[in-house]
């Protein structure tokens, strides 16, 4: 990664956006293994846990992002130890930066990549705590309009999602604490 000067501004990916996913995630799988024992499942447990914990580490570890802005560039890269085969961090100098365009996604939201003089596309990261003041530094380093700039998500839509993953983990206990009643009773 190329050198940032000290007074770079850093901004890494919301708490609530990495709370909420990583806790999906986990009531997403938790109840596999148990699952697994109680039907006799092919796919052994124990490969199940590895499975899992693999999974939360790589969900962890793509979680981990960071953006860095200084007078050189914008940089984004992840801690020492995210191997770079698996999340590649990019940089790009202000000087290079040609414009920076919305890109329609499948469920109709916009995300915005900044384009290089090569061409090249460079995903504006949207789901950082300071959102706004990452936008208003782009602007003042690069003069590009940032006004119609807005997050693909809003907080509350985080919210919902916790709120319903909770509810999920409620079953999840429920489901378990089962598997594990009947599993004794067999």
């Amino acid at each position: 990664m190329s050198n940032v000067t000290k007074d770079a501004a850093t901004f890494r990916i919301s708490p609530l956006i990495r709370i909420t996913l990583l806790s999906l995630y986990v009531a997403l799988t938790l109840p596999l293994p148990f699952l697994s024992e109680l039907t006799a499942a092919p796919v052994p447990p124990a490969l199940l846990w590895v499975g899992v914990a693999l999974g939360g580490v790589a969900l962890y570890a793509a979680l981990t992002e960071r953006v860095i802005i200084d007078d050189l560039g914008i940089h984004v890269n992840y801690p020492g130890w995210v191997p770079s085969l698996f999340r590649k961090g990019w940089s790009l100098p202000w000087s290079e930066v040609r414009a920076l365009k919305p890109r329609s996604t499948g469920q109709g939201g916009l995300v915005y990549y900044f384009l290089s003089e090569s061409g090249k596309g460079y995903l504006l990261p949207m789901r950082v705590v300071g959102f706004a003041k990452l936008v208003r530094l782009v602007e003042a380093k690069t003069g590009i309009d940032t006004t119609d700039v807005r997050p693909l998500a809003q907080p509350w839509m985080y919210l919902i999602l916790l709120g319903f993953t909770l509810l999920l983990l409620l079953v999840d206990a429920w489901t378990i604490s089962t598997a594990l009643t009947q599993g004794n009773l067999v």
